[in-house]
């Protein structure tokens, strides 16, 4: 297998009035995600994965990496394996994001809401404040483990409700018996461009200022 920064190398992408578009990777790489700031890959025959930043967001792979190093003891957290310039490399994480539970109907429990709850209580312990806690960066693993990923904003100062905001609904509306544990893609997507428009109205009026 080619080293982890020749893989990251491989990885080409180009930039269009601030909109990226993957163009080339190596075909050890299997692309199985793309988020706001980096294109994210299995590499294939193995159980890592490489995420690599786009060429305006390296500054973010640097913070991310600082970040995993502080929670390289908590297991809820990918071990990071290596990072450079514009890359980590973590665990792959067989399983689902909070978001496909509630896509493909997979029960959600109390106290899977009480590790990730934990987990992050954990996080606070090392003197970082978890933030930017949604349904795609928390995972329940195959093996009905917690995962947390994404973890470049854990350092933000700003106090971050996302996770209050969700926990809320939880326990205001997903465990009463008339929920229904199967919400379609587009409606989850929806609820979630609401409620950022709810915390932000300058953007809603559209002021991006």
């Amino acid at each position: 297998m080619l080293g982890y920064n020749i893989l990251a190398e491989s990885v080409k992408m180009s930039l269009d009035k601030n909109r990226v578009t993957l163009t080339a990777f190596d075909e050890s790489l299997e692309l199985i995600g793309k988020g706001r700031s980096a294109y994210v890959f299995r590499i294939r025959k193995t159980d890592k994965a490489l995420k690599v930043f786009f060429p305006h967001h390296t500054n973010v792979a640097r913070e991310e990496a600082e970040i995993y190093k502080m929670l390289q003891d908590i297991s809820y957290y990918p071990t990071l394996y290596d990072s450079g310039r514009n890359y980590l490399v973590i665990d792959f994480i067989e399983g689902q994001t909070l978001f496909e539970c509630l896509v493909n109907g997979t029960h959600v429990s109390q106290d899977q809401i009480k590790e990730i709850d934990h987990a992050l209580h954990l996080a606070r312990q090392k003197g970082l404040n978890p933030s930017d806690i949604h349904l795609r960066n928390i995972f329940i693993t195959s093996e009905q483990e917690i995962k947390v990923i994404d973890v470049a904003r854990f350092r933000q100062t700003k106090q971050c409700r996302q996770w209050k905001d969700l926990k809320s609904a939880f326990y205001k509306a997903y465990v009463k018996p008339f929920f229904p544990k199967k919400i379609p893609a587009s409606v989850l997507n929806l609820i979630a461009a609401l409620y950022k428009k709810s915390l932000n109205p300058n953007v809603a009026l559209g002021d991006s200022k």
